[in-house]
This record gives C-alpha cells, sequence and structure tokens, in this order.
C-alpha cells in the first residue's frame, strides 16, 4: 500500500476515534458538536494516542484495518432490524442525486458524476439514491418496452463503477409514479400504442400486458453485465437495495387493494431473479385503510386516500426495509416554521417504531429535504432541520433501534444549479451544512466500525473502547 493511501486510513481512523471521545467525554454534546471544557485539540491529541497505542499493539497495524475496509465491500443484509455488512451494523447516512445515468450519457457531463461521488465521500456519505430507469425519454434507457440504448446502459455501468470507487453503495429505483422520466405513464402510452383499453395511468399497476413490461425491465436491469467492471447487477455488492418504484400511489383505488397486489408480484419476482441484494417499495410512508388508528399521524386527509399503506405495504413477502419520505414543507405548509420540524420529529418517531413493533425490519428515510423556494426560507432552517432527523436518528442508533438511516433530497456538484428543484445542497457553498453532515457520518462510521451483530444491541466486549463506544449516550 502507497504512503498516501496509509495515510488516508489513518485519518479515517483518528476521525472515528475523534468523535468516540468527542461522545463520551462531553455529556453536554449536541448534535452540532463538542461543548465540554476540553479542548478539541486535547482531544485529538489523546485519539492520536491511543491510536498509536492500538495500531503498535496488533501486528499488522494500519494495514489490518486497511484490509478489514476491502473485505467489508460485501452484500449489505439485513439482520432483524439493523442493516449489517460483515457482521457490523451499517447504519447510512446517504442522499439522492436521481439524474446521475443521465449525466453520465453524455460525455460533457460525465464528470459531474464523479464530482458528485468526490463532494459525498469528503463528508462520509455512504449511500446513494438514483434513478435506474428512464423511460421513453430524453436520453431513455428503455426507448419502447424490452428495447434499450446501449450507450445509456453503459452510462448506468458507470455510476455503478464510479460509486464503487468512492466506497459509495446504490439504491436504484426501477420506476416512477410520475412523469418524469417516463414512468408509469409512459408504460401507459406504450400500451396504448400496442391497441390496449386502458383508462388511467394506475392501470399500470393492474393490466397484464403493463405489469409484464415492468416485469421485463426488471429482470434486464438486475441481469446486466457491467461493461466496466464484468460483474452481474445482481452479483455487484455496489449496489445496495433496489427499489421497486419511486413514490408509488395508486389513487383509483384508496382501499389500496391494486397497490398491494402489485407489491406482492414485484417483490417476490425481484427476490426471484436477484435473492442476495435488498428490495424496497419507494413508499412515502402514509398510514392507510389498514390502520385507521394510525391515520392521525398522516400530514393530511388526502395522504390516506392514495392507495398505499405503510404497514400492511411492508409486511410483504420479499420486502426487506421500510423507505419513508419527510416533506412538511410540501405535505403541511410551505411557510418556514418550528411546526415542520416538530412534525419531522414526529413523523420519523412514529415510522421507526412501527417498524420495530409491527415489522421487524429497518426503516429508512429515503428523502427528506426543505425548498430554497419556500417562503421565510433560511439556510439555517436547513441546517436545523438536517440536524433534527440526525439526532431522531442516533436516539434509535444508540439504543440498536430501527431507524436505519436517512438520504437527503438532494446532493448536488457546483454546475448544476440549473437542475435545481429547490432542495439542492451544494456542499462546496455551504459550510455549516457540510459540517452537520460531516458529523453524522463520524458518528455512524464510529458505531459500524466498532460494534458488531454478535451481542443483544451488536456491540463487541472484548475491548473497552468499543464497548463503551456502543453503549454510551449520544
Amino acid at each position: 500500500m502507497d504512503t498516501h493511501m496509509k495515510k488516508f486510513w489513518l485519518h479515517i481512523m483518528i476521525s472515528r476515534i475523534v468523535i468516540f471521545m468527542i461522545v463520551i467525554r462531553s455529556s453536554s454534546s449536541t448534535i452540532f458538536g463538542a461543548t465540554g471544557e476540553e479542548p478539541l485539540d486535547t482531544v485529538v491529541e489523546g485519539a492520536e494516542n491511543y491510536l498509536a497505542f492500538h495500531t503498535r499493539s496488533r501486528s499488522h497495524g494500519i494495514d489490518e484495518w486497511v484490509a478489514m475496509e476491502d473485505d467489508a465491500w460485501q452484500m449489505v443484509e439485513k439482520q432483524g432490524n439493523q442493516f449489517v455488512v460483515n457482521d457490523r451494523p451499517f447504519y447510512i447516512n446517504g442522499f439522492n442525486t436521481y439524474w446521475l445515468m443521465a449525466f453520465a450519457a453524455d460525455q460533457s457531463t460525465r464528470g459531474k458524476v464523479t464530482d458528485a461521488f468526490k463532494q459525498a465521500s469528503s463528508v462520509g456519505l455512504t449511500v446513494c439514491r438514483t434513478w435506474a430507469f428512464n423511460d421513453g425519454q430524453w436520453r431513455a434507457l428503455q426507448k419502447s418496452p424490452s428495447v434499450y440504448d446501449e450507450e445509456v446502459f453503459k452510462a448506468l455501468d458507470f455510476v455503478v463503477s464510479e460509486a464503487k470507487k468512492y466506497k459509495i453503495r446504490l439504491i436504484l429505483s426501477l420506476s416512477n409514479n410520475w412523469d418524469a422520466y417516463g414512468g408509469k405513464a409512459q408504460y401507459v402510452k406504450w400500451g396504448k400504442a400496442a391497441g390496449l383499453n386502458l383508462t388511467s395511468d394506475d392501470d399500470f399497476f393492474s393490466n397484464p400486458t403493463l405489469r409484464g413490461y415492468y416485469r421485463a425491465h426488471v429482470k434486464t436491469v438486475l441481469n446486466r453485465i457491467n461493461t466496466l467492471t464484468n460483474i452481474t447487477y445482481k452479483e455487484d455488492p455496489t449496489i445496495f437495495a433496489w427499489e421497486l418504484m419511486n413514490e408509488p400511489r395508486c389513487t383509483s383505488d384508496p382501499s389500496g387493494d391494486k397497490l398491494q397486489a402489485w407489491i406482492q408480484e414485484m417483490a417476490v419476482y425481484v427476490k426471484s431473479i436477484d435473492p442476495k441484494h435488498l428490495v424496497e417499495i419507494g413508499l412515502e410512508g402514509f398510514y392507510g385503510p389498514s390502520t385507521p388508528n394510525k391515520v392521525q399521524f398522516n400530514p393530511n386527509t388526502h395522504a390516506q386516500q392514495v392507495g398505499t399503506d405503510f404497514i400492511r405495504n411492508h409486511q410483504v413477502l420479499g420486502v426487506d426495509f421500510a423507505s419513508v419520505h419527510i416533506y412538511a414543507d410540501s405535505w403541511i405548509s410551505q411557510s418556514i416554521s418550528d411546526a415542520l420540524l416538530q412534525f419531522t420529529k414526529s413523523w420519523m418517531e412514529v415510522h421507526i417504531e412501527d417498524a420495530e413493533k409491527y415489522l421487524g425490519m429497518p426503516v429508512v428515510f429515503t428523502e427528506f429535504g426543505v425548498s430554497a423556494n419556500d417562503p421565510g426560507y433560511n439556510p439555517s432552517f436547513r441546517d436545523n432541520l438536517l440536524s433534527t432527523v440526525y439526532k431522531t436518528l442516533l436516539n434509535s442508533t444508540k439504543k440498536g433501534g430501527s431507524g436505519g438511516g436517512s438520504l437527503f433530497w438532494q446532493l448536488f456538484p457546483e454546475g448544476t444549479d440549473y437542475m435545481n428543484d429547490g432542495y439542492a445542497i451544494v456542499l462546496s457553498k455551504s459550510s455549516s451544512t457540510s459540517n452537520i453532515i460531516s458529523l453524522h457520518s463520524s458518528r455512524l462510521a464510529a458505531f459500524n466500525s466498532f460494534c458488531t451483530w454478535k451481542c443483544r444491541w451488536g456491540c463487541k466486549k472484548n475491548h473497552a473502547l468499543e464497548t463503551s463506544l456502543c453503549n454510551e449516550d449520544v
């Protein structure tokens, strides 16, 4: 291993020890960092001293640590209500950048894909959610049912390959409820062009031909052999999970039966092709008819009429973890206020509790954010939102709860402002936001590094440092 890489991994180890010492030495720590009396440079010096002893006491030192990190690039699995990799917990701090494949398809914009992963890696982000579909649109992956543009598929190959270089795993979404990038509306257009009698975009969920179109797309993507790595997608640990659809809704059937049947069919179908990877649905988290006592937690009355049903949908065979989105500024009020933060906290807590009580699986908050276009918006509110989400998750993490992680919407590298939907976070332009994200990454990395699945909560007990880290209040 060259000197540069050793220094890189030495920095990673020091960062993890520093965040541990911040946690255990300052009972007044907040989500923003240590506020105790001990200067940070003293903490860093103590971490370096510990690290020097720790590495000297082992035969291989840093090389052993790096080998462990390399070996850890295995499939993410689920053990009860936690994600694990190589018997270690895998708590997620991640992001969304949906357009990576489209940008990779053009040489003039491909570099932005690398920039996005590079920036994400610099603050410790470990999972990216992005689209593995583009149906019948500009730079379409699927030009018509089962007809693909090989150059765009090679662009997706590049996204997967580049993610691996930066140690970032991918949640790949396979379709869209909305019209952007085609989605279910495009499948219905294809069906009508083939002579089918279709009356609603929701026929996507029930029409046998359209369901066949979707299954064919799933089969093609999962069996794709990456032209850059020569690894089949369904065998690649870089892929964290498959997402059936982005924000599926079936408003034509508020009972939820039509969407439930589709989820049941497609989750099992994905698993029949790829039993190794995790599967999630892509839901927003709205409660439905099966849990009338829970609809009070929905952000509005319309939410229970869109054909989704959080608990019922996630009890389907083949679904490994729950997904929830958080858009208080869209669902409740666009005016910035503390009420949005209060809703965010309660929305998360009830879903974490339900994932533990009724589902026995992790829950990931796969989209959350606030729009810069909202009245009264200011960057400090966005920072407060991030801190609220992260603190709520840490409260679950320290108890070994179902809060598996979060992915903010969305990370943009510089020079992509024209794609900004109001939610873009450009890390290089916001040091406070970047610092909050980085600190949360460090805290989760500490848990992930020093704990294993083998005990009740998952902590190794062969070293006082590791045991204290796992059990200490955050």
